[in-house]
């Protein structure tokens, strides 16, 4: 099973697939946001993706004020949160140039029909469906009808709400799809990641598994790819001090690199199923354990914990002979410091 998209395959034979997700990190500055842009493709990230909505395309005026005191945005109106955070469409394609130039494929999360039209007339090699989108199902239908990947984030939905968008997606043209494990707090901690569920969203679903990650640090996404995640997504900022909607829970340039190095890292350290020893291992059999003389032994001397020992190197005879050597005799006279072997032994068995 693999995905191509672009000039990337994203599959259980492939590293991991990085997104960074400028989000509102640009903080209506576009020369910020082609700073972002330059920033993440030092990392080494594969992909750039933005968000594209407005304010009037995502709600309404009067609709919401948030009245959570543990949200970042305690206290704004929904409309005017999404003001400040959104992207200008006309920024889209110099910031898709951008990526371009710097070897990176770019694409977006549409947040309504209008925005799919104009992503389209940008000629994105594939499409995000958010957390909050993935129920949307006109939504779902128009994105599937492009015909191009699309990567789906699981983010507070029942089982039942993503087996239904799975469907209509497949019912409406998605031939490739990938599913993204989320947990959709911002940020999200260790304990409500829940990465094992990974491998059975693998079984269910027989698609691509990755994950939306929004926790501090990078551990949690490493230790995704020991479960079978392909595609990563982390929120990206220059600096999370500079502020903006989404800065809190945004990783720094030196952290992405690092992600990008880790996660790799992690891919190539799951190999195959091994046992036995590896030719690199070769060298490291001198150093295991085996059985030497001790104390000087005269021929006819019985072998006992005194006068043999189990030591490094392996030059002697390997310990599991340890109780066949006990209670012998010494065939020969024997030097401290020799290891024994089975010819040193009177009738060795």
């Amino acid at each position: 099973m693999e995905i191509k998209i672009g000039n990337h395959i994203i599959s259980n034979n492939h590293k991991p697939f990085i997104i960074a997700e400028m989000s509102g990190n640009h903080n209506q500055s576009l020369e910020r946001a082609l700073a972002i842009v330059d920033a993440a493709a030092e990392t080494g990230v594969q992909a750039l993706k933005l968000q594209t909505y407005t304010a009037d395309t995502i709600t309404m005026k009067g609709a919401y004020t948030i009245n959570d005191k543990n949200s970042l945005w305690y206290g704004k109106e929904l409309h005017d949160l999404y003001k400040e955070a959104y992207t200008p469409w006309e920024w889209h394609k110099p910031i898709f140039d951008r990526a371009k130039e710097k070897g990176m494929l770019a694409f977006s999360s549409p947040f309504d029909e209008t925005a799919v039209d104009f992503l389209e007339s940008l000629d994105v090699p594939a499409y995000k469906i958010a957390s909050f989108e993935n129920t949307h199902h006109p939504l779902l239908r128009k994105v599937a009808a492009t015909g191009k990947p699309i990567i789906m984030s699981t983010g507070v939905s029942t089982l039942q709400d993503i087996q239904e968008s799975v469907e209509v997606l497949g019912n409406a043209g998605c031939k490739e799809l990938i599913l993204l494990k989320c947990t959709s707090t911002y940020p999200a901690t260790p304990e409500n990641t829940n990465l094992l569920t990974i491998p059975d969203m693998f079984q269910k679903y027989t698609c691509m598994i990755g994950l939306s990650d929004h926790t501090m640090g990078i551990g949690v996404s490493i230790a995704s790819v020991a479960l079978g995640a392909r595609v990563i997504e982390k929120h990206f900022t220059l600096k999370r001090a500079d502020g903006g909607v989404d800065s809190a829970f945004s990783m720094e340039p030196d952290e992405m690199k690092a992600l990008v190095i880790e996660s790799e890292k992690a891919f190539i350290a799951l190999g195959k199923i091994q046992y036995g020893i590896q030719p690199a291992e070769e060298k490291s059999i001198f150093f295991k354990r085996s059985i030497y003389v001790a104390k000087n032994i005269k021929r006819g001397e019985v072998f006992s914990i005194d006068n043999v020992k189990i030591i490094r190197p392996a030059n002697g005879l390997a310990p599991k002979y340890w109780d066949n050597v006990l209670g012998q005799y010494a065939k020969t006279d024997l030097q401290a410091g020799n290891p024994l072997t089975k010819e040193d032994i009177e009738n060795f068995s």
